[in-house]
């Protein structure tokens, strides 16, 4: 079968998408509307994060610093995710001979001038105060004996700026996100083994919740929110054409899938990353 499929429904109708990804897109949802009582709201919250990893901790952690009440909901338990997995680094402009402008050049050349430059924008100019955000936090990132960060090479960098937790990066930050949401249980409440199944929408058309499903107890949970955020990471556990991958089992396009269904645009959905780093070819020497 071929890697990729025209897409035959939904906002990115007729574009190529990766296989694996395009059936899911396409299938039907398994619940049915009227079997429940959207009146009976088992939680009503200012945000709902749907995800338990890195971007949905720190997302929960920002929430709260602007006095918004949280729930995160996550199909496994928080910091289950790629992020803690993640051996490298962040990278961000701190260094005098560097600048977000330099950092802005360098990403936009790594992704052959396909990228959204807004978006890249908004990286490169917020990285600095991330990391910064993460050290006050409690990451402790590599420092020289002056005190001050290392800073190393990256691929398609042009300046040093990549920081690191020796070699284990991911689960340096996400030991210290996980902990300091558990620090603050009035005002962030996790659902863990709770993945989200279908958003909410209201009259006007705007996101307002979601519906989990208990894996424990096979009950569903209906989330009211005012805000809610996706942040569910990717899709490399779905074993893109039977390839071996070192992917968290939570990586199934969950979020894609909520989003498209409720009119959600997605992007470079006819690209996969693949890192070699990771594969055993052929089989056999397995043993």
């Amino acid at each position: 079968a071929d890697a990729k499929k025209k897409i035959r429904i939904g906002p990115n109708r007729g574009e190529n998408i990766t296989s694996e990804v395009a059936d899911i897109l396409e299938s039907h949802s398994r619940i049915n509307p009227d079997d429940f009582d959207l009146s009976r709201v088992d939680y009503d919250t200012d945000v709902l994060v749907i995800g338990g990893g890195g971007g949905g901790a720190g997302a929960a952690l920002l929430a709260r610093e602007n006095r918004a009440k949280v729930i995160i909901a996550t199909k496994l338990r928080i910091g289950d995710s790629n992020s803690m997995m993640s051996q490298g680094g962040i990278q961000a402009s701190v260094n005098p001979n560097d600048s977000p402008a330099i950092h802005y050049l360098d990403v936009l050349g790594g992704g052959h001038f396909d990228n959204k430059p807004d978006l890249v924008r908004t990286l490169v100019i917020d990285a600095p105060l991330v990391i910064k955000w993460l050290e006050e936090l409690g990451v402790m990132f590599d420092k020289n004996p002056d005190g001050n960060m290392v800073t190393m090479l990256g691929g398609g960098c042009s300046r040093k700026r990549m920081h690191s937790a020796r070699d284990y990066t991911g689960a340096a930050i996400m030991r210290v996100l996980r902990d300091e949401v558990k620090n603050h249980p009035e005002d962030i409440q996790v659902i863990e083994f709770s993945p989200a199944i279908e958003l909410l929408m209201d009259e006007g058309g705007q996101v307002a919740g979601a519906i989990l499903y208990n894996l424990e107890t096979e009950e569903y949970i209906i989330v009211r929110a005012k805000s809610t955020i996706i942040a569910t990471g990717g899709f490399g556990r779905l074993h893109i054409k039977e390839f071996a991958t070192t992917n968290h089992y939570g990586a199934t396009a969950d979020g894609l899938v909520l989003g498209y269904k409720v009119g959600a645009n997605l992007l470079y959905m006819d690209s996969v990353q693949y890192h070699p780093t990771g594969a055993v070819y052929p089989e056999q020497i397995l043993g």
